[in-house]
């Protein structure tokens, strides 16, 4: 082949891989500023739960523990752990127990747009129920909201949610003390 036809070939395949990377990068750049454009900052922000208040009550065969919701209900997770910790800080939870259970949100704050907590409840509380010895907020850190519970034999629990206000809840089983 003569060397104009190779270069004419050349020029051709450089130059339709070179208008498909530019097609490419235009359609992506488009679909962004359109995503941004379609959820305002302010609806985003404000699908994240909010966390209001924890509370706890003792009943005849469980002992309950309810967390306050404002919007939806987040992801939640109840882990058993040997030892409760506040979250970015790492710090223990002066709770006495011998059993624990970590109760963590996701997403959730427990805090407004501007910093401002909006959590109303007990920061730290021992109790006297049945099973749970004690209740404590251990945090409100990157898009996690945490609670601890305490108490002296390993706990069998439930969870649950409850609506209209929105709640999630976790129950305790003890014997029966009516």
């Amino acid at each position: 082949m003569p060397h104009r036809v190779i270069s004419a070939i050349r020029d051709s395949i450089h130059g339709s891989i070179h208008r498909r990377r530019l097609v490419a990068v235009a359609t992506g750049v488009l679909l962004t500023a359109g995503f941004g454009l379609a959820v305002p900052a302010s609806a985003a922000a404000a699908q994240t739960p909010l966390v209001t208040n924890a509370r706890w009550g003792g009943h005849c065969t469980y002992d309950r523990i309810v967390i306050d919701l404002q919007g939806s209900v987040p992801g939640v997770t109840v882990t058993p752990v040997s030892e409760l910790v506040y979250d970015g800080s790492g710090k223990p939870v002066p709770l006495a127990g011998s059993y624990f259970l970590e109760i963590r949100l996701h997403p959730a704050a427990a805090h407004d747009e501007a910093g401002h907590s909006v959590y109303t409840g007990p920061t730290l509380q021992q109790l006297h129920l049945p099973k749970l010895k004690g209740l404590a907020f251990t945090g409100d850190y990157e898009g996690y909201v945490s609670f601890g519970a305490a108490f002296d034999t390993a706990p069998q629990f439930t969870t649950s949610t409850l609506h209209d206000p929105e709640r999630y809840v976790v129950d305790i089983a003890h014997p029966n003390v009516c």
